[in-house]
């Protein structure tokens, strides 16, 4: 009750109209700005090394570790230096709020206003601080090395300052009541200096800035009342060892005051309204920078790594060491975006076999630009692109936060990135020639360099959908196989049984047809662990019969994944695109049996119709144990193919099934039944 007493009665004193308008008046600036957040952290290292605690009133203020950190300390404060006017009016400030004792408040007040007319608001909150924290800083000081300093001593006897250490208990209460006004004003005085620095620009004159005005001027108000009363209770220990209740309950007011500025009268809620404000127009002006960089005509290609990167320095994945940003100048630049869990390690050992080509041969670079969720822990996330960045040989950056939000804001409306990782190439001019050139890397290689539509379009028209743009180089003994001209035959699946079945039958098929030919067991998309077991259990020794390992089977099917992509980023169909139609088959059958048979001395033409699964397809209502088909032809129409057929289509049959068979029409040339046991 007798706090709420006491704040009507300063709330009617201080608060009224005629007391505001008289700060007003005696508000006039003239111009002077004050880099004023260096000096507030010098008055808050203040306040924390004064602050009384029992370890620092024994003479070491809080130990050695602290006599330490203030060496260090020390150091960076060396480079500051107040100006002479500013140290002027410091020492003005500190004569009026120490002559003046602790007399006519208000007088002192409205005082120190007319000494800081002509500063802005913060600069007046930081002055006046400073003042407080000199002469607060000068008590301590002595207090803490009375006993250990005689120099100290005889001023703390001048000054008849307490005897501290021995009377600390009994003086604690008013040590707690000053220490927490302090950090009242403190936090106060950083919130309205955090206001000023924001842009001023972006500040409209509407009701939320008049808003903020008003309370900055209340702030000022309340912080020089605090200030003035705080120095009174310094100057009342001089012989006075229990503090007066009038002098008590003020600070206990004035705290709840201050707070109450700060908190209650949503300072910090404006305060991070105009922050947001302001960093939503920044990110619109920024993304608009970048669209009208990216989007002219460049001569230097670093002006435009520098809007999109936002620092000098990358990291060096080769050597580990930090390298100007001007290393890529003239270069060819592979911007790699990806979110740290977006690439896989087998997407990383690709671009790491690709790079020394392209480093080489090619004046290219890959720079990494990692996107970074900002949903995730910060330290999360760090450790995340650490980690991957370790095992990459290119360049990146230093830390994920260098990629501001309007970076990646375009990267996903522009360059159209997800969640999968994409590769955008970059010319030494600064053109961007392919917003996505990933999927060409990984189906062309460096042949499709520089990775141009014209490029990739010359490419798909010179090799069409063969088994060497299939398998491309996944396993140098299918391509010899290719200059040999066998029938080859790849199948996968991960059916154990069907497996075994099928080689078993197709040994036996091709041993009475005289058939040379190989294959070859490219597993399934993911399912790494699974294919392993599978891999184990076929034979390896086999001249005519190889087994791709686990990491080539994922390459394989990533590959032919990247070829679809690329079809559907360009805006093609299954309807109008007979080899988007054939990839989507293969990559449908997932787990299940399929091989697919080619002839590789007639073009090595695939066609994923060729496959089957185990529901092997129906010739004539019978089920054939086994198909495999040596022409490269698509199956449309099976009685229409059968009578088209040119060289050798072989089927396997239960025994059961051959007096049905004498349905089948012989005068198709080339076909080659065989009865199984």
């Amino acid at each position: 009750m007798a706090l709420r007493n006491d704040l009507r009665m300063i709330s009617a004193s201080d608060d009224s109209a005629k007391m505001m308008k008289q700060v007003l008046a005696n508000h006039a600036p003239a111009g002077h700005e004050v880099d004023v957040r260096p000096i507030l952290s010098i008055i808050e290292d203040i306040f924390r090394r004064a602050t009384a605690t029992p370890s620092n009133i024994d003479g070491v203020p809080n130990g050695k570790r602290e006599h330490m950190d203030a060496l260090h300390d020390n150091k960076s404060l060396a480079a500051f230096s107040t100006p002479e006017p500013l140290s002027d009016i410091i020492h003005k400030i500190c004569c009026e709020i120490s002559c003046k004792g602790g007399g006519d408040a208000l007088a002192t007040t409205m005082a120190l206003f007319k000494t800081l007319s002509s500063y802005s608001w913060d600069a007046k909150m930081v002055l006046s601080l400073a003042a407080f924290a000199v002469n607060y800083g000068e008590f301590w000081l002595v207090a803490q090395l009375c006993t250990q300093n005689s120099l100290a001593n005889s001023v703390a006897v001048l000054k008849q300052l307490p005897e501290i250490p021995t009377g600390y208990d009994a003086l604690k209460p008013q040590f707690d009541e000053l220490n927490n006004l302090i950090g009242a004003m403190l936090d106060l005085t950083n919130c309205i200096v955090e206001f000023k620095q924001l842009p001023s620009r972006y500040i409209s004159n509407d009701g939320k800035a008049m808003s903020m005005d008003q309370d900055h001027y209340h702030a000022a108000y309340w912080t020089f009342r605090s200030i003035v009363a705080c120095n009174s209770r310094i100057l009342s220990f001089r012989g006075l060892y229990t503090p007066s209740t009038t002098h008590e309950l003020e600070l206990s007011t004035l705290t709840y005051k201050v707070s109450n500025i700060h908190v209650s009268e949503n300072l910090t809620k404006q305060i991070e309204f105009w922050r947001q404000q302001i960093d939503k127009i920044r990110q619109i002006e920024e993304y608009n920078n970048l669209v009208r960089i990216l989007g002219k005509h460049n001569r230097d290609n670093i002006k435009v790594l520098r809007a999109l990167i936002y620092a000098e320095d990358l990291v060096d994945g080769e050597t580990r060491t930090t390298v100007q940003i001007h290393v890529l100048k003239k270069k060819h630049v592979l911007l790699l975006i990806s979110r740290p869990d977006d690439i896989s390690q087998e997407e990383i050992l690709f671009l790491s076999n690709m790079y020394k080509d392209l480093k080489e041969s090619k004046e290219c670079r890959i720079v990494w630009l990692p996107i970074v969720d900002g949903s995730i822990d910060r330290q999360q996330a760090l450790d995340k692109f650490k980690n991957l960045q370790k095992r990459m040989p290119w360049y990146s950056i230093q830390d994920p936060a260098m990629i501001q939000p309007a970076v990646i804001k375009y990267v996903k409306e522009e360059w159209k990135y997800s969640k999968k990782a994409i590769i955008v190439s970059v010319d030494p001019q600064g053109r961007i020639l392919n917003q996505n050139a990933f999927h060409t890397l990984w189906i062309w290689g460096i042949s499709a360099f520089p990775f141009t539509a014209e490029t990739e379009e010359a490419l798909w028209k010179e090799k069409p959908w063969t088994l060497e743009l299939l398998v491309g180089d996944i396993d140098a003994t299918i391509l010899e196989w290719m200059k040999e001209e066998r029938f080859i035959c790849l199948y996968g699946g991960n059916d154990e049984a069907w497996i075994r079945k099928f080689r078993n039958s197709a040994k036996d098929v091709a041993s009475k047809a005289q058939i040379n030919w190989g294959m070859a067991y490219v597993g399934k998309k993911n399912a790494k662990k699974r294919l392993e077991e599978i891999s184990s259990s076929i034979t390896k020794t086999e001249s005519s019969h190889i087994v791709i390992d686990a990491t080539k089977m994922w390459f394989f099917w990533a590959r032919l994944e990247r070829m679809l992509y690329w079809k559907l980023q360009h805006g093609m169909s299954v309807e109008k695109d007979n080899i988007m139609r054939e990839m989507m088959t293969l990559l449908s059958f997932d787990g299940s049996p399929w091989l697919s048979c080619l002839d590789s001395s007639a073009g090595s033409r695939v066609y994923a119709k060729l496959a089957v699964r185990s529901g092997l397809p129906r010739l004539l209502d019978l089920e054939p144990e086994l198909a495999l088909c040596l022409l490269p032809v698509n199956l449309t129409s099976r009685m229409t193919v059968l009578s088209r057929m040119s060289r050798i289509f072989l089927l396997l049959f239960p025994r059961a099934h051959a007096r049905a068979l004498r349905d089948i029409p012989w005068g198709l040339r080339g076909l080659c039944i065989i009865l199984g046991s």
